[in-house]
């Protein structure tokens, strides 16, 4: 059996390593068409992501969609070198990296009132995403021998390795495309159809009222496809315990904050703005005033948690890289393989982004020189840490929020102890968090590309600058979706409820205003200390807790059918290029594609709000059959999705 450079990943050191296109090799790599479908691309899954993000709070890795498209569409364009297709899957995955990072921070500037709102406009969002973004890619360039080729063989980079076999087994592609696209095209019907054309509910579940002997206990599902999606990618372990932070917060904490509220004459502290008691409020009522900031403490101390079991490996990375630093080695005599962006270019370029934002008008840090070196330290700090976690778990898996309020913390802290604690200081610090938090998710992005091109034989200063490309070109589109989404569906609501962006400026303004709600914040610590003693990772669970149920329970039916699948073929998915993880991408795909047609098309007032009409066929859309009708149709999905699961791609 001839075996691949990626399959060839062990948990050994590999000597002698020989990648699939030799170093004395030199075919067409960083080509015209390369870039402009790999920009392409970029710009697709960018918007996407934003939608994805800015719904569910999370986003996964689209790296293996893209390296799949990219050789179909490239074999209909008169054919292609396996160098052009990594280089199209390069420049494709900056767009879906950036864009996770923007939707997890910078929506925060809308509800850091009163100053935060004026900095969410096109030039700052693109600003950020811009620097953000080619910080990661110039901060990952020293790291790229200390662990893609040094610890070659340790190091499994699991979304790269599956990558490099997607493109070494080129010959293969068409069946593989086929399956991506017939998810996209699943997921982009399902959901125009409920959304877009309104046939059928978007959820389906229930609340119990308040005057029930299990008062606010809730239930809901959204039955749209990129959850389901999500689900089957992440797995059934990682899925079940997110949604079991869902029902800790919405079938354990809600009805019992319910029922003792029941007995409370007056209003709760912290009083909400509605002033109403706990016996007055609606389970969303509650959850918004209470159970956020349990969640947030949980995710707060599960951040933390994750980080510290990483000091072992930021400790070794940073001598590795450190080492690379004074080495310098001269870039003339190197194998084409070897050649990275000069050291030059990294140092000048990281002090110029950071000068740059410090002295650049209508920006949040103008005339903030400390926050320019904050970003720059907690930059490089949290990019080193991205890049080997995702080494060993991959990007999907990549605690990017933790890494972020860990830098919103400490970021706070110095400001307070500097008496900066004004609300002023609350833009300047989520732009801080914002630019570590895009560059974190773009060096994990680009770790993943760095170890394909390592793999396939591409020459990574080439990669590396189709990355910056990639960063330059997404950035104006995420902008503009991210500003498009909110004006149409308003960032914070029900139909976006930007998860992660809400819990980066709860913690900001507790932070500087030192009236944090510490009990309840405290009662999330240690329901994430619990479960680290009872020897579970608690991230996921967090994540969960603080998610809205409605999101969790489908994310949970996509883990269950990835475990019906795996059960009924006897076989364990793990490859990313598995049939059913293409599938998903694609659901995940089409489904945030046609998100964002709803939005336009709601924008222009050519049709409802989705969530709010009867719909077209009030039977299947009202009342008990329209929720039986939508559970029923979702279990249709999950069977689709299940029976193209146990196909075999390669």
């Amino acid at each position: 059996m001839l075996i691949s450079p990626a399959m060839a990943t062990t948990r050994t050191p590999q000597i002698g390593f020989q990648p699939y296109v030799l170093p004395t090799q030199s075919p067409a790599e960083f080509t015209a068409k390369a870039i402009v479908i790999g920009v392409l691309f970029g710009l697709i899954f960018g918007a996407s992501t934003v939608y994805l993000g800015l719904r569910a709070g999370l986003t996964v890795s689209a790296s293996i969609p893209i390296a799949v498209l990219a050789i179909s569409v490239l074999k209909r364009l008169g054919g292609s070198t396996i160098l052009e297709n990594n280089i199209v899957q390069t420049i494709g995955s900056a767009g879906e990296s950036v864009a996770g990072g923007v939707v997890f921070t910078i929506p925060a500037l809308i509800f850091l009132t009163p100053y935060g709102p004026q900095y969410f406009s096109y030039f700052q969002i693109t600003m950020l995403a811009f620097a953000g973004g080619i910080l990661g890619v110039l901060m990952m360039v020293p790291l790229r021998r200390a662990l893609i080729v040094k610890e070659h063989g340790v190091l499994p980079y699991p979304e790269g390795a599956a990558c490099a076999d997607v493109l070494i087994a080129g010959e293969r592609g068409g069946a593989l495309a086929a399956t991506v696209f017939k998810g996209l095209g699943v997921g982009a019907l399902w959901k125009s159809f409920s959304w877009i054309f309104q046939l059928f509910r978007t959820t389906v579940g229930h609340s119990m009222s308040r005057a029930s002997f299990f008062p606010n206990a809730t239930l809901n599902v959204d039955i749209s496809p990129e959850y389901m999606g999500v689900g089957y990618v992440i797995g059934p372990r990682i899925a079940g315990v997110m949604f079991a932070g869902g029902v800790l917060s919405w079938m354990v904490l809600l009805p019992l904050l319910s029922i003792l509220g029941n007995y409370m004459p007056g209003p709760f502290p912290p009083v909400p703005a509605s002033g109403l008691r706990i016996s007055e409020m609606t389970a969303s009522q509650l959850w918004s005033a209470y159970i956020r900031y349990t969640g947030a403490g949980a995710v707060l101390a599960a951040g933390i948690i994750t980080l510290c079991r990483t000091v072992p490996t930021i400790v070794s990375s940073f001598r590795e890289s450190m080492k690379d630093f004074s080495a310098g080695k001269s870039q003339a005599a190197t194998l084409r393989t070897e050649r990275d962006l000069p050291l030059a270019v990294v140092l000048g370029g990281s002090l110029a982004l950071a000068i740059f934002l410090a002295v650049a008008p209508r920006m949040p840090t103008q005339g903030n020189f400390l926050a320019s070196l904050l970003l720059l330290v907690f930059g490089f700090f949290f990019v080193t840490v991205s890049s080997r976690i995702t080494g060993l778990i991959g990007s999907s898996s990549n605690p990017i929020s933790g890494m972020t309020i860990a830098t919103l913390i400490l970021t706070c802290s110095i400001f307070v102890a500097l008496g900066w604690t004004g609300d002023m200081y609350a833009p300047v610090a989520i732009c801080v968090g914002a630019i570590v938090c895009i560059a974190a998710a773009n060096a994990g992005a680009t770790s993943q590309d760095l170890k394909t091109g390592y793999l396939v034989g591409a020459t990574p200063m080439y990669q590396q600058i189709g990355l910056m490309i990639g960063v330059i070109t997404s950035s104006f589109v995420i902008g503009l979706t991210t500003l498009y989404l909110h004006s149409v569906m308003g960032i914070g609501s029900q139909s976006l409820p930007a998860p992660q962006a809400t819990l980066m400026s709860t913690i900001i303004k507790g932070l500087l205003s030192q009236n944090l709600p510490w009990g309840l914040v405290l009662v999330g610590v240690f329901i994430s200390v619990t479960l680290e003693l009872c020897g579970i990772h608690s991230l996921s669970f967090a994540v969960g807790s603080y998610l809205p149920i409605a999101t969790t329970a489908p994310i949970f039916a996509g883990g269950l059918v990835r475990a019906y699948v795996e059960k009924r073929t006897g076989r364990m998915e793990e490859s990313e290029v598995g049939a059913g993880t293409l599938f998903s991408s694609g659901l995940i795909a089409g489904g945030s594609l046609a998100g964002i047609l709803y939005a336009v098309l709601f924008g222009r007032n050519l049709i409802e709000e989705a969530e709010s009409v009867t719909g077209h066929i009030p039977f299947i859309h009202e009342g008990t059959p329209g929720m039986i009708f939508g559970a029923l149709l979702f279990l249709a999905l999950a069977a689709i999705l299940a029976r193209a699961a146990q196909k075999k791609v390669m």
